[in-house]
Parts: structure tokens; sequence; C-alpha cells
């Protein structure tokens, strides 16, 4: 992908908020920044590492203090893809991009990705009319992009509330970072662990013995 760094146009800021409600710190930081440090904390809370996939869903609209779906730019995605890209780069996952409904939230990965997990490639080119400024920017930032129909990612970033869940694995851990908000949208976040199986019997961390009780 290639590499955003802080510009002079990444002024939107968050409005301050005398109740608090983790937007304070928001008037400080570029759109970029503020990006980084959820997807910092959301990285370290889950263990997304390596190997690790992450789906990020943006209403750039909502970023920009408007309703979603009625003010996109491609500018606030680049800002927020800046902030992705770095923290990719810093924990080593993999990131992905919904598009909106208008493209069925397909998702924005590198080819090499899409075949690495054996996804459905759908076919279209996302535009900020359809497919979302946040699907565009990504797409256009990528060496090889593709469209997968879905993915199970093992986190998510949500700004702006456009709904990312079809495209978490289960479980999903609701996860609340320092921030609440990026610009005026407000931020959800979570990463996934796997099921726990089993009954009032069943353990769930490596113990010397299992106890005196039998299965077999």
């Amino acid at each position: 992908m290639k590499n955003y760094g802080k510009r002079a146009e990444d002024k939107i800021f968050a409005a301050p908020d005398p109740s608090g409600g983790g937007r304070g710190l928001a008037v400080e930081l570029s759109i970029a920044e503020q990006t980084l440090l959820v997807l910092k904390e959301l990285a370290e809370a889950g263990g997304i590492g390596p190997g690790k996939i992450l789906v990020v869903g943006v209403s750039t609209s909502e970023v920009a203090g408007a309703r979603i779906g009625t003010g996109g730019a491609l500018e606030v995605a680049e800002q927020l893809l800046s902030g992705v890209n770095r923290a990719a780069e810093q924990f080593g996952f993999s990131p992905v991009f919904q598009c909106c409904e208008h493209l069925n939230r397909a998702i924005v990965m590198e080819r090499s990705l899409l075949e690495q997990l054996g996804l459905t490639e759908v076919s279209a080119v996302p535009i900020p009319g359809a497919g979302g400024s946040m699907g565009a920017a990504a797409y256009r930032a990528m060496t090889d992009p593709v469209l997968a129909e879905t993915v199970q990612a093992h986190a998510g970033i949500d700004i702006g509330e456009t709904l990312i869940g079809m495209h978490l694995r289960r479980v999903a851990v609701p996860f609340r970072p320092s921030l609440r908000y990026i610009g005026q949208a407000r931020v959800n976040a979570a990463y996934t662990r796997p099921p726990l199986i089993g009954g009032e019997r069943a353990v769930y961390r490596k113990q010397e013995e299992s106890g005196s009780k039998l299965c077999d």
C-alpha cells in the first residue's frame, strides 16, 4: 500500500465536549493520529498482530460531521487510511476495508490476501458514490486490489456506525477505546476469540492435571 504521511490538510478535529466521553483529546490530534491511537489500543487489547485480519468500516460523512451517505470525501478517507496503515506497519496485521451497501458491503483487500484465505472474489471497482470513499481510497492505494464477497476478521473498527459485524469471526468482544470519536464520528471496535466449548467440567487454560473425573 502507498504510505500517506501527516499532511497539512489533516485538520478535521472532533469538537470539544464539556461532558467528556472520550472527545477532549481529539481536538489535539489529526484524523490520522486519532485513527492510529484507537487501533493501537485495539491491537494491544486483542493481540492483533501478524497473521490477523482487521476490518475497517468508515463513514467519511460522519467523520466530517454530516449524516452517513451525504458528504463523503476522499480527502478524509486518505487521512484515515494513513492512520490505519501506520498501525498495520507497527503491529503487522492485515487491514481490509468494507464498502457500503451499494456493493453489498464487499471487502477491499490485496489479491494476495484473498488467494491466501481462499475467499470468493466479486467484480466491481469501488468509487465514492458506489462503494464509499473509504473503499475507493483503499482500492486506489493497493498494489493489486480486489473485492472479496466477505471475510471473517479477527478484529474490526467501525468509524461512524456503519455496522461491520457481518465480517467478524465469532465470538466478538466489544472494545471501548479511550477516544470514542474520530473527527465527528462515533467509534466502535471489537476483537474476537474462539468460542468456548464444553460444560461445567471444561477447562480453558492448560493445566498439569485435568482432574479426577474422566470422559472416556
